[in-house]
């Protein structure tokens, strides 16, 4: 197997590891000094257990799994920058030698995020990863199983068993991505799937939204594999322009002189993973009323 090495701006949010290659401890280190805390943050009591993710990262390479990304939330409180949360992509081994199901460029895959500073517990989740345009699609947790740890005592051995548990979730998950690719949506449907998903990204906590950007923009393929009318093209057309940003539109609405508008990356890890699963919910239900 192939390591990768390579020098990431210390500001980078993530890291991804090349198709074909896995993430180093030191391509970790590198975006994300967490992983390797033994320790607890100052702020937390004498009854918080630390659970070194570096630790349970070992454990799960003698089973197979290896990091295929890697990232941590940012804080102003320098003292977080060690304990702070992360998040971790593992990919098993055999989905590289072909073994594993793949649709098309699309892996199953485990996703992991902790915290020693008490921002967050142990969660193992369901994933799929999209190597074309890098971003990670975690299935909602209305189907798929996670699996959550304490920090309490000792948990390798419950957290390498719940990676198993959760990559065939993620296998089961590729099965609905599979059966979207069958379903069609008509033009009207693809609108009122990206005017639902505009709302999960721009709405405020009443579900309204003031951005100049439409569901017509969110619709629109970056390549020519997510061109067509099925669920499961839309559906990638719609994650990709929410996650990546970069589109761009003017705002009419105030009385002066109109601004331009562009969507900012979404870089958070809570973000990310909250609209990744409401995109995915969404997905869902569209497909039951499509009777799948």
């Amino acid at each position: 197997m192939t390591h990768i090495s390579r020098i990431v701006p210390a500001r980078a949010y993530r890291t991804t590891a090349p198709a074909g290659t896995f993430l180093s401890d030191d391509d970790i280190r590198r975006v994300a000094p967490s992983v390797f805390a033994t320790a607890a943050h100052q702020s937390r009591s004498a009854g918080f257990a630390p659970i070194p993710t570096s630790r349970i990262l070992e454990g799960l390479r003698g089973e197979g799994f290896d990091v295929v990304q890697a990232g941590q939330s940012r804080s102003r409180d320098a003292s977080r920058v060690e304990f702070i949360k992360h998040l971790i992509r593992l990919r098993h081994r055999d989905q590289k030698t072909g073994a594993a199901r793949q649709l098309g460029d699309v892996f199953p895959e485990v996703v992991l995020v902790n915290a020693n500073d008490g921002s967050s517990s142990y969660v193992m989740s369901a994933g799929l990863f999209r190597l074309v345009c890098l971003n990670g699609m975690t299935v909602s947790e209305k189907e798929f199983q996670t699996v959550r740890v304490t920090h309490w005592g000792d948990v390798v051995g419950k957290v390498i068993e719940g990676s198993f548990t959760v990559l065939d979730e993620s296998r089961n998950a590729l099965e609905h991505a599979e059966a979207w690719s069958a379903i069609s949506l008509a033009p009207p449907e693809q609108t009122a799937f990206a005017e639902a998903a505009r709302v999960l990204r721009f709405g405020d906590h009443e579900g309204n939204v003031t951005t100049p950007i439409t569901a017509e923009q969110l619709l629109r393929p970056n390549r020519t594999a997510d061109v067509g009318p099925s669920l499961w093209q839309t559906f990638n057309r719609l994650q990709e322009n929410l996650i990546k940003g970069g589109l761009s539109a003017l705002d009419r609405s105030s009385t002066g002189r109109p601004r331009r508008v562009t969507t900012r990356a979404v870089n958070g890890i809570d973000q990310d993973q909250r609209l990744n699963r409401a995109l995915w919910l969404l997905a869902e239900t569209l497909a039951g009323h499509k009777g799948h």
